[in-house]
């Protein structure tokens, strides 16, 4: 790509980066003298029931760190932020549920953080200025793996490079079909459905949930066995802070080969990118499930990056019978486990798998997100007007799309709350960010709003549909109903069918049984449908 100074080739670095969705800030830890506390307080509360150094209350030495510890999206770090009273650091369940507890008794609402992910910044700050405090699952990583079940149980803290570690000790031929970036949370990105690039083979995160435990909206702990079908079906899918805090999840593990292999073709507009990316659209959804070609398109060029279940010996048949124009020969081809492939696809050829571990990220940016799904291809004429037109605009950033297609779109619409199965050709997630403090963000914010306009002809509709985990608030957001201090379901259902479609009003109707009184609330969180 042309560029006129490093600023830009980091940029573009840092976009495939961002694209697989992505600090933590040591805790002073010795900050544990209890404060001055008036009776009856919500902090006296929480302190009764969690230990002092695991409270941060807003002005404490330590509170600042700890805010930041986890904020990827830089525009939250402003100091118009309305940000939380208090952040709680549990280090157990009872934590939790006293934290529940002492919220609904001093009205304050809890906002719950994993990984820091949530794209408009939801599980850390409020939109308006209301009194809340953050449960923050910084401290609640455990993975435990039975191999021989082919089971795991992983808390909600963790992030998804711990989880794929820890199953990568106990078998090299055992995976979890969840995101590609390492520093995602798992509590956030399971709620939402999850994937990465595994979907075509097995499906969502959160197809693969087999159990859970939950702290519900009066405290109590809930699992598979007490919650009842359609409290598990919301969970799994749902969406994020709705339903209660997922304090844990069953996974069950599935197997892949001793050898994947890799590919990344980087090709150029000269060197044919568009005719490449007209062909992929109607072609990658229907490869066998054990191969998976995504798309990020940017500036002047497509990469075309690749994860097949196999060796490169049984993987170049089939690309260059089904898609000879891509010229994938044996050069191209990486080899390696599953989970290197994790480190290799994120990171780069030269990480180690012990990367995935580190909860860092080594990109600081403000961005913006949105998202699409597509049933039929764009054209040449499309694609060659985008890559003319909106790449070449100031602020312009990327376009990332994932195939469906196999097993990802085999269950039914109304099967999980996540309705994009059959039909879906693919996802689209754009990414557009801007670097540094006070930096302009006119022209980048521009360019991904004009563009998602562009797109609107070429894409779902009736609802234009869109992913929940790729959080977007310019599709709506909750408004609280007049003396009755729960979310309107109508204000709700302007957003929450393009996520969830007609699953909404089920989620909705489920939040009415579980939290009538909406405890549980953010700007995009479920509304309860009350009878």
């Amino acid at each position: 790509m042309a560029t006129t100074s490093m600023t830009t080739t980091s940029r573009a670095l840092a976009l495939v980066l961002l694209s697989s969705c992505c600090l933590l800030v040591a805790v002073d830890a010795a900050y544990a003298k209890k404060p001055n506390l008036s009776k009856n307080d919500f902090l006296s509360c929480l302190a009764a029931g969690i230990p002092a150094r695991q409270l941060y209350a807003k002005g404490s030495p330590s509170y600042g760190s700890v805010l930041t510890s986890t904020i990827r999206n830089l525009r939250y770090l402003s100091s118009k932020t309305c940000n939380p009273l208090y952040i709680v650091t549990p280090t157990d369940v009872r934590h939790i549920q006293v934290a529940v507890s002492c919220g609904r008794r001093h009205n304050v609402r809890i906002r719950v953080r994993s990984g820091g992910h949530d794209y408009e910044g939801l599980s850390y700050r409020s939109e308006i200025p209301e009194p809340f405090a953050i449960v923050d699952l910084v401290n609640m990583r455990n993975v435990t793996v039975d191999g021989k079940a082919r089971t795991a149980w992983v808390e909600s803290g963790a992030q998804i490079g711990e989880l794929y570690y820890g199953i990568s000790k106990a078998s090299p031929t055992l995976a979890f079909p969840a995101g590609v970036c390492p520093t995602i949370g798992v509590g956030g990105h399971f709620s939402g459905g999850g994937f990465g690039m595994l979907l075509r083979k097995f499906g969502l995160a959160s197809d693969n949930v087999l159990d859970v435990k939950v702290v519900d909206a009066n405290g109590k702990v809930q699992d598979r066995k007490s919650m009842g079908e359609d409290y598990l079906w919301a969970v799994r899918g749902g969406g994020g802070e709705s339903f209660g805090i997922v304090v844990s999840w069953k996974l069950r593990l599935l197997p892949v080969p001793a050898t994947v292999t890799v590919i990344q073709m980087p090709k150029m507009v000269n060197e044919g990118a568009v005719d490449l990316l007209t062909k992929w659209q109607s072609l990658a959804p229907t490869f066998p499930e054990d191969l998976m070609i995504r798309v990020m398109a940017q500036a002047q060029k497509a990469v075309f990056e690749g994860l097949y279940l196999g060796t490169c010996d049984a993987l170049l048949p089939l690309v260059t019978s089904r898609f000879p124009e891509l010229g994938v020969n044996r050069s191209h081809c990486n080899e390696m486990s599953w989970v290197q492939s994790i480190a290799f696809i994120h990171l780069g050829k030269n990480a180690t798998v012990k990367d995935i571990l580190n909860r860092t990220s080594s990109i600081r940016a403000f961005g913006k997100y949105k998202s699409d799904y597509v049933t039929q291809p764009l054209s040449k004429a499309t694609w060659d007007t985008i890559y003319k037109d909106w790449f070449s605009k100031p602020g312009s950033g990327i376009m990332i799309m994932d195939p469906y297609g196999a097993t990802i779109s085999k269950p039914g619409e109304a099967d999980t709350p996540f309705p994009h199965r059959k039909g879906m050709l693919y996802n689209i997630q754009y990414i557009t960010f801007w670097f540094g403090e006070g930096a302009p963000a006119e022209a980048p914010i521009k360019w991904i709003r004009d563009f998602y306009a562009f797109m609107e002809p070429y894409v779902t509709k009736n609802p234009r549909q869109a992913y929940v985990n790729y959080r977007d608030l310019d599709l709506g957001v909750n408004a609280v109903e007049a003396g009755a201090n729960v979310s309107s379901y109508k204000a709700g259902k302007v957003w929450g069918e393009k996520y969830f479609k007609g699953n909404f009003e089920r989620l909705a109707r489920t939040k009415a049984k579980v939290d009538p009184t909406d405890f549980f609330r953010n700007e995009q969180s479920i509304p309860p449908l009350l009878a």
